[in-house]
């Protein structure tokens, strides 16, 4: 009979007596599978339970196949008897897993019907609980051992403890015969070494003094070194100091010269600006007398259509002087014409006066725009200059963070590397500012050209506007000479055509009287019309210029 060991594990197991509490026992289950072939082959599944503090608590389990059919048909098992010991062995490790929880989901429940497990059978359950049932899996039910299997079981138990015995002593004597060979050796290697430290030791010291020796004069020698050059650089740096001093106030002089210069340019510009401000005022002035003596010709215009009306009437009261008066209601009307059209002449003269106005206006507007903007540039260079010495100290800030870090050299080096660094720090921040004002000052150099072309270019525009008003000026001495001289020989025509008038107007009504009446008016509405003539003149010259 050939045994096959599946499964020897301590399980913890949940006792249930009649009239007792619960309480919770280790239990050893083990699992074995027995084969038999005298005088048939056949397998059957041997489970013992005993208690490794108790060697008297043994209960056996034999299932063969016949069993375990009986057993599968009363508690509805799916698996066959070769699959069974596996399943089995499943459940009792999820029994294991979950023995440490409060509330395990597996358990093993070991139930008898005696108060006391005294030698009466009892069962195994496998029960798996949640909140709703305990679901029981698997039910064996199992024998206690009569004295000739607690006999042999105990037997067993010391034939295993005799072996394991053998085994500890013959294990421990080998340990101590390999100690024995590993301390000889260890005390071999111990004095091999102690010997190998004691020659290092000696080694090390003569080469420490040596090495105290050699770095002893080569450290009197870096001192004196140093000394010299830190002598060379306080003289180099004090000349350098000097040369860049006057450099610096040489570029401080030049700047106030080239400042003061600037200040005399502004005032200057302001000053014109003044002055085209002064012209842009006269010539507000002379628009506004235009439009007063426009304002004069429409009322003229005005009165001259009240006396047309009254004309008309009088005319309809004739009836009979209607034939000879025709020609000269013909003329009134062609003359009514032409003061319509000197009205709109003058209208266009107004609008014409308003454009130029609004441009000069804009004009005004965009140099003052222009000038907002150099102040701009001049605050926003003000503000890169101080962004700049920001930086700078930043860059000094970075430098001497970088040398705290060779601190660890010694003292004398250092201190001497420090002042070396902090010349040179001195001397590239001077060449920065050296670089920097030569930036600004070429900004602020080509910032005057502009000015100075802006002005140019400003300047011309006011002699051309100059030119344009004496041209002007030119033209209405010109037109008031020709309506002066048109106006005289209108006078000599209109009393020669009174005369004629007085002659041939003479009948036997006696009508003498009303054509001196209706001819004596004449003479203003000529005026009137070439003044009118004049102004469309006088509005179509600076077009005509514009157009050039």
């Amino acid at each position: 009979m050939a045994a096959e060991r599946l499964f020897n594990r301590p399980v913890w197991v949940q006792v249930r007596c009649p009239g007792c509490e619960e309480r919770r026992l280790n239990v050893r289950v083990n699992i074995e599978l027995l084969s038999i072939s005298n005088p048939v082959h056949k397998k059957d599944l041997a489970v013992r339970l005993t208690d490794d503090a108790d060697p008297f608590f043994l209960y056996n389990l034999v299932i063969s196949e016949e069993d375990f059919q009986s057993l599968k048909s009363q508690q509805g098992l799916l698996v066959d008897f070769s699959a069974f010991p596996q399943k089995f062995i499943d459940l009792l490790q999820q029994c294991i897993q979950e023995q440490n929880k409060d509330i395990p989901r597996f358990l093993l429940q070991l139930v008898s019907s005696a108060s006391v497990l005294d030698h009466t059978p009892v069962s195994l359950n496998v029960v798996e609980t949640n909140p709703f049932k305990h679901l029981t899996h698997l039910s064996l039910k199992f024998l206690p051992g009569n004295d000739a299997e607690i006999k042999k079981f105990l037997a067993s138990c010391l034939k295993c403890l005799k072996e394991d015995k053998l085994m500890l002593e013959e294990k421990l004597r080998k340990t101590e015969e390999d100690l024995t060979r590993q301390l000889s050796y260890t005390q071999q290697s111990l004095s091999e070494r102690n010997r190998e430290l004691d020659k290092l030791k000696h080694e090390w010291t003569s080469h420490t003094t040596a090495l105290t020796n050699k770095h002893s004069q080569e450290l009197t020698n870096e001192k004196e070194r140093a000394l010299q050059a830190q002598a060379q650089y306080q003289q180099q740096h004090e000349q350098q100091k000097k040369e860049l001093e006057n450099v610096h106030q040489r570029s401080v002089q030049q700047l106030q010269n080239r400042l003061s210069e600037l200040e005399v340019i502004n005032k200057d510009l302001t000053e014109r600006r003044y002055k085209g401000d002064s012209t842009v005022r006269e010539l507000k002035a002379k628009l506004s007398g235009i439009e007063d003596e426009c304002q004069r010709a429409k009322q003229e215009v005005l009165s001259l259509r009240r006396e047309n009306t009254t004309l008309d009437a009088e005319c309809h009261e004739k009836e009979k002087l209607v034939n000879q008066l025709q020609t000269r209601v013909a003329v009134l009307e062609q003359e009514i014409k032409d003061k319509d059209q000197l009205v709109i002449r003058t209208k266009e003269v107004l609008d014409a006066t308003q454009e130029q106005k609004v441009i000069l206006e804009e004009s005004t507007e965009k140099k003052q725009s222009h000038i907002e903007k150099l102040e701009a540039t001049i605050k926003s260079l003000s503000a890169e200059l101080l962004k700049a010495n920001e930086i700078i100290k930043k860059l000094q800030g970075d430098l001497k963070t970088l040398m705290s870090k060779l601190k660890l050299k010694n003292t004398v080096t250092v201190q001497q590397e420090k002042l070396l660094a902090e010349k040179e720090e001195r001397l590239q921040k001077e060449q920065r500012e050296l670089q920097e004002v030569g930036q600004s000052l070429r900004m602020k150099e080509q910032e005057v050209c502009k000015l100075q072309e802006q002005l140019e270019t400003t300047m011309q525009k006011l002699e051309e506007s100059k030119q344009l008003l004496k041209t002007n000026e030119n033209v209405i001495t010109w037109l008031n000479k020709q309506l002066n001289e048109i106006q005289m020989a209108k006078k000599l025509e209109t009393s020669a055509s009174a005369h004629a008038g007085v002659r041939t107007a003479i009948s036997p009504h006696g009508m003498v009287r009303t054509l001196q009446n209706q001819h004596t008016p004449k003479p203003s509405a000529p005026s009137v019309q070439h003044r009118r003539q004049a102004l469309g003149l006088f509005c179509l010259v600076p077009n005509v210029d514009g157009m050039k």
